[in-house]
């Protein structure tokens, strides 16, 4: 029962086995600033909650085979779908029942017949509720500096990204990225000099990488980017376009001082091998010292064939 209407609307996932109240709801919530979307048991709604960015669940109680109780014990037990506001719907006014949805998780508890007036009040407060959680999410995620993903973002999407390549041996590449005499312009310029160089190339990282790179802040002058389906070689043209765009860049605070970044650049054309994503990660720690030691200002690449992965896992 779910809809096809293209929209950038929040989605409300409404979880009833009675046809008559998804036509009721979908007539009188049409003009709600959300689109209504429909499962007509447990199983669907489940499916439907794992694989669509759904914001708010209306959820009955009474239904066949898998009842609302069990549907929601399922939904608070998966990251994917624990922080999804859910909306109980009853014929029942039992306090029983009542506890036993809000300790389960339930956002709110809804009595049929509903007023629907009270319901689409009690439907804008969870949506509000979402986007709050929403947003607090992406900001954990988030550097307040440099707007760019954490170490703790890095550190989710790295696994993700390694654990995609090693299942499917897809291309992966992963760059290290570290200003070079960070330090001096610390010292020389002070600190807001130093903010506005990370600043700057934040901004250098996320104009000059693909759209479904993942640019992130490591830690202090150090910055990661993780290159999804790209080998060392396209990964390696991507780097230096990077390289030589910072190195061309004038700071109105210190424009006599250039800054330069180095590069340590790690990657496979397809397989993992044994390496883990732990080592991989050395490895491009490793290519950035290198470019570190043999003059700065460069991109030092490392690429990791099967074979090579293998020889690193055992060496530990």
């Amino acid at each position: 029962m779910t809809s096809t209407t293209p929209t950038n609307l929040p989605l409300v996932l409404l979880v009833d086995d009675s046809v008559d109240v998804h036509r009721l709801l979908q007539a009188r919530l049409r003009h709600e600033q959300f689109q209504l979307i429909g499962a007509t048991s447990g199983a669907e709604a489940l499916q439907l909650a794992e694989t669509m960015p759904v914001a708010c669940i209306l959820l009955d109680l009474d239904m066949p085979v898998m009842d609302g109780f069990e549907v929601l014990r399922a939904l608070k037990d998966k990251s994917s779908t624990h922080s999804v506001p859910v909306i109980v719907l009853s014929g029942l006014n039992s306090s029983d029942d009542k506890v036993t949805a809000f300790d389960l998780g339930a956002t709110d508890y809804v009595t049929k017949p509903f007023d629907l007036s009270e319901l689409r009040a009690r439907l804008r407060a969870s949506l509000r509720l979402n986007h709050l959680l929403t947003l607090l999410a992406e900001r954990a995620d988030v550097d307040g500096l440099t707007g760019l993903g954490n170490r703790a973002h890095f550190n989710k999407r790295w696994s993700e990204q390694f654990a995609e390549a090693s299942r499917y041996g897809h291309a992966l590449s992963l760059a290290m990225l570290d200003v070079d005499h960070f330090k001096k312009i610390n010292d020389t310029y002070g600190h807001p000099a130093g903010d506005e160089v990370l600043q700057r190339v934040a901004s250098v990282l996320q104009s000059s990488c693909r759209q479904f790179d993942v640019p992130c802040r490591f830690g202090g002058e150090e910055f990661a980017l993780i290159m999804p389906n790209t080998g060392p070689a396209d990964a390696a043209k991507v780097a230096e376009r990077i390289r030589q765009e910072m190195a061309d860049l004038q700071f109105p605070r210190h424009p006599e001082q250039r800054m330069t970044i180095s590069i340590g650049l790690a990657g496979t054309d397809g397989g993992v091998g044994a390496m883990n994503a732990e080592e991989w990660l050395e490895s491009a720690d490793k290519g950035l010292y290198q470019a570190k030691r043999t003059g700065r200002n460069k991109v030092t690449v490392n690429n990791l064939t099967p074979s090579q992965t293998l020889r690193l896992a055992k060496a530990g």
